[in-house]
């Protein structure tokens, strides 16, 4: 694939990340364009592999050397089209996927990968810029009707699958704009939500019913009024942190404070008295993985007095753990762009309480250094005080929240409290589910995988029904 020699002439290139002196004060994406020679060139580095692992370790088995082969040929409008025939919306992916593809690349075995998620997001850019991109209603409807409770990346993939397919998609938001994590968990800076909108209003054409401000707390009506049902959710039930003075002000979960800041982003108006702002404060994050990276960034840009980043685990290697050897997803040291903006990163650290004043307000935090998982033993002598005036607890999810659509309907769970499926169909028949509802907290790109997945099982139950 590629050029025969690509691999061997090139080396990895990636674009620019704009200043931190001139990011930290917007919220745009922080990356440079990179022009359209420079991905041809990455496009060549492709080995003609034999076995491209890129496949397998893509969840949503992307054909990458095929699509990676046209970037090189200059056919981009090809290129697209084999991008899309496994990824509904491959600008998502190339923007906030951490790339497993990429960890998988047969390449990646003895010289730096081949820039996939680059050259993704590239070709997905240059077909929306040049009008390639347009509605693709179904020739034929079916007359059925199906019903999708969530906007994430899993929702929507389901929708578009099964509109395309023929049947009437709904699909029904709790908040006020579609896209869920993508809308309200991910900062603008590293996705910008025109891409949302555009998707929703090309969706919008091939016949998908978008309706906002609904929260779907029971099956009962959807079941009389839809042929089938698609719960996804998502796993938005949070990880707390059952210490002392975790009732102070001014702690909070990630997401709310992340939700906050895409809403301003948006124009929207808020309740001064209850926003949750880093400004002028000394800020504490307790979880090191991307969702307390993007809270980091987003203190950077709220103008924090000071930031930091402590995470329980112990530090990574620099390089490939030995326990993860390639083609896994490897154990290693990741620094994203927040990080390059300041702050302090800690690992190996535990919260053990917090402290307040008169008022109720957080003051500082109180910690200790600890040994390896998973006993996290307190190291005698590393107790240390800390001031803080923002916590924000960024320690991932426990799957989706139980009370109100799950437990009313009574669906079957998981042992890890996730919604029970065989082929994706749920306990109750004509109830599918996916994404993080399903397999719990993960990726964007497991959430369209997923999406398409159940899309596909609740196609094939609609065939059999009247």
């Amino acid at each position: 694939m590629g050029k025969n020699t690509g691999f061997m002439e090139y080396t990895r290139e990636l674009p620019e990340r704009r200043p931190v002196e001139e990011r930290v004060n917007d919220w745009f994406e922080i990356y440079k364009e990179f022009p359209l020679d420079k991905v041809r060139t990455q496009g060549a580095r492709c080995m003609d592999c034999g076995v491209p692992f890129c496949h397998t370790g893509c969840p949503l088995n992307n054909i990458i050397p095929d699509w990676n082969d046209l970037v090189y040929r200059d056919r981009w409008r090809s290129a697209v089209r084999v991008l899309h025939s496994t990824n509904n919306f491959p600008e998502f992916t190339g923007r906030i996927c951490p790339a497993p593809c990429e960890a998988a690349c047969v390449l990646g075995i003895n010289e730096p990968p081949v820039t996939i998620k680059v050259i993704e997001r590239t070709i997905i850019d240059h077909a929306f810029q040049e009008g390639w991109i347009q509605p693709e209603p179904p020739a034929i409807r079916t007359g059925k009707r199906v019903a999708v409770v969530g906007s994430g990346p899993a929702g929507l993939a389901a929708a578009q699958q099964l509109a395309r397919a023929g049947h009437w998609v709904t699909v029904f938001e709790k908040s006020d704009r579609i896209g869920g994590l993508l809308r309200y968990g991910i900062p603008n800076f590293k996705m910008e939500k025109q891409g949302i909108d555009r998707r929703v209003e090309q969706m919008g054409a091939e016949g998908v019913e978008f309706i906002t401000n609904s929260h779907i707390t029971s099956l009962d009506d959807l079941r009389s009024e839809y042929q089938a049902i698609v719960l996804a959710m998502g796993a938005e039930h949070p990880r707390d942190l059952p210490v002392p003075g975790r009732e102070l002000k001014g702690i909070h979960f990630a997401m709310d404070f992340l939700t906050q800041q895409n809403k301003r982003n948006e124009g929207d108006s808020e309740d001064t008295s209850k926003a949750i702002l880093a400004t002028g404060k000394p800020v504490i994050i307790i979880g090191g993985g991307d969702t307390g990276a993007d809270c980091l960034g987003t203190s950077h840009r709220q103008k924090a007095a000071s930031v930091h980043q402590f995470e329980i685990l112990p530090k990574p290697p620099e390089d490939r753990a030995p326990a993860t050897p390639w083609p896994m997803w490897p154990l290693q040291l990741r620094v994203e762009s927040s990080h390059e903006e300041g702050g302090l990163r800690e690992w190996a650290v535990a919260t053990v309480k917090f402290e307040g004043d008169a008022q109720g307000n957080v003051k500082k935090l109180h910690g200790v250094r600890v040994g390896a998982a998973p006993k996290f033993a307190p190291l005698e002598g590393s107790e240390f005080t800390l001031d803080a005036e923002l916590v924000l607890l960024a320690m991932g999810f426990t799957g989706p929240v139980r009370p109100g659509l799950i437990e009313k309907a009574g669906l079957n769970l998981d042992q890890r409290g996730n919604i029970a499926t065989e082929n994706y169909q749920s306990s109750i028949p004509g109830v599918f589910a996916a994404g993080d509802a399903r397999r719990g907290q993960s990726l964007v790109v497991w959430a369209i995988a997923e999406g398409r997945k159940a899309a596909e099982a609740a196609n094939e139950y609609l065939a059999k029904t009247s």
